[in-house]
């Protein structure tokens, strides 16, 4: 058994909140160095795929960014600055990550964080689609020195965030190998961490094939099996989690999961004894995505079993598209039902309060689309009084302006808005607005106007 299953996970820091004003000559600098620098294990803060308030996210690597903070920094109503300022400064920071000779590993850092920090916040492919011949060959250069961590993981996010930028059918190819390398022998958890990220990231976007996208998932998989043993990063959560984590949004956008889930499900199951409740977590919520994916919507003229259709709601059938179970997920349900509900249930006091409070409000979820895979995140179960139905799925919802939200009632949407957000931050709302790569993931719905 090992080390990650021996005990509940103890709860450590409460992560702060970034500062949401900061004076603009300091953003491109100071500003970055912090939002780059080395962050909490994942052990130790809270699990990034719990959304809380709609004003601060948790991100992958533990750092709290609150939402609007990008914003205020290039464009705040508090600073006077020109239209083209951000534009100005995105082009110094490019020549300065492309002209190595004239820069210092920590001037690099800076120039990388503050390029990310620009990127994340603007939509910018016309800048920088021309400077690709230069710019991505420099950011590969800075991630295969491993001059020092700050450096590498700046890089690292400056790669991501340029990959849904540029939503080339070209990076992947040219990226792959090293990310794997980086992975597997750099000796930093958080570069390892960074790179398992970035490489879903150019996994998704990239320009891949499904067969591409399943050797990725593979190796993903080998991370959760092995308990980052197939990384040199034995027994650490952090690691396992984002390996986890690109897995599920990877295999959204594979149509069929039915020959890689028999696996995957062997071992998310046996990651949900983890002592890392941000494990059990993400392992969970594979294991939904997995069963979501085992259904599909009844064509016209197909003739199926009664016992494998469902409707998204079947005491209202009129309000859902007949599904139909393809596939068994699980040869053990009963069993594992009751693994989810003792973990939505837990009462351990060696557990901390926010671990149970997560674990509980997750795995209710969770258990709930298990027993009924139409069924996504949040559904609920209550009756509107006024019109006699479930309120049902579409509860968690994500703003982009007055006219347009994102209904996540899907776990494959959630795994989507969960990859989107751990790349582009605060930015991700400004990048749904502007850049296709991004909306294109996620189907909006208009809002509802009183």
């Amino acid at each position: 058994m090992h080390d990650l299953r021996r005990q509940a996970l103890e709860s450590g820091k409460t992560v702060s909140r970034k500062a949401r004003s900061r004076q603009v000559s300091t953003a491109s600098s100071k500003a970055n160095s912090t939002l780059n620098s080395p962050a909490h294990s994942r052990a130790n803060s809270r699990n990034p795929s719990r959304h809380g308030s709609d004003d601060e996210e948790y991100l992958s690597d533990g750092t709290a960014w609150s939402t609007n903070s990008i914003d205020d920094i290039l464009n705040g109503d508090d600073v006077d600055v020109p239209v083209d300022a951000w534009k100005n400064e995105l082009s110094l920071r490019i020549e300065q990550i492309v002209d190595r000779k004239r820069s210092s590993t920590e001037g690099r850092a800076d120039s990388l964080s503050a390029y990310a920090h620009i990127l994340m916040a603007r939509y910018a492919k016309d800048d920088i689609e021309a400077r690709m011949s230069e710019l991505l060959p420099s950011i590969l250069r800075s991630i295969r020195a491993e001059t020092n961590e700050r450096e590498t993981v700046a890089a690292l996010k400056a790669l991501a965030v340029t990959t849904v930028t540029i939503d080339s059918d070209d990076i992947y190819d040219t990226v792959a190998d090293q990310l794997k390398r980086t992975i597997s022998d750099s000796s930093s958890i958080q570069t390892k961490i960074s790179a398992i990220h970035t490489l879903g990231v150019a996994a998704f976007f990239g320009g891949t094939s499904e067969e591409e996208q399943e050797d990725v998932m593979t190796f993903l998989l080998e991370i959760v099996e092995s308990d980052g043993f197939s990384v040199d990063a034995h027994d650490e959560g952090s690691v396992v989690i984002a390996a986890l984590e690109e897995w599920g949004f990877l295999a959204t956008d594979i149509e069929d999961i039915e020959e890689a889930t028999e696996a995957a499900m062997e071992a998310f199951v046996e990651q949900l004894q983890s002592s890392d409740a941000g494990v059990q977590i993400a392992a969970g919520e594979n294991i939904a995505l997995c069963f979501e994916k085992s259904y599909t919507p009844r064509e016209d003229d197909e003739d199926v079993s009664e016992e494998n259709v469902d409707s998204e709601d079947e005491d209202q059938p009129t309000r859902g598209d007949k599904m139909v179970k393809r596939y068994t997920v699980w040869r053990r349900p009963d069993q594992l039902l009751h693994t989810l509900d003792d973990l939505a249930n837990v009462s351990a006091r060696s557990i901390s309060k926010k671990d149970r409070k997560q674990l509980h409000s997750n795995f209710a979820d969770i258990r709930n689309s298990v027993e009924k895979p139409t069924r996504g995140p949040k559904y609920s179960t209550a009756l509107d009084q006024e019109t006699g139905r479930y309120y049902g799925g579409g509860r968690m919802k994500v703003k982009i302006n007055h006219n347009v939200e994102v209904r996540i009632d899907k776990w494959w949407k959630l795994q989507r808005l969960n990859a989107l957000r751990r790349v582009l931050q605060g930015g991700f709302t400004h990048q749904y607005d502007e850049n296709e790569a991004v909306s294109r993931c996620l189907p909006f719905s208009m809002a509802s106007k009183r």
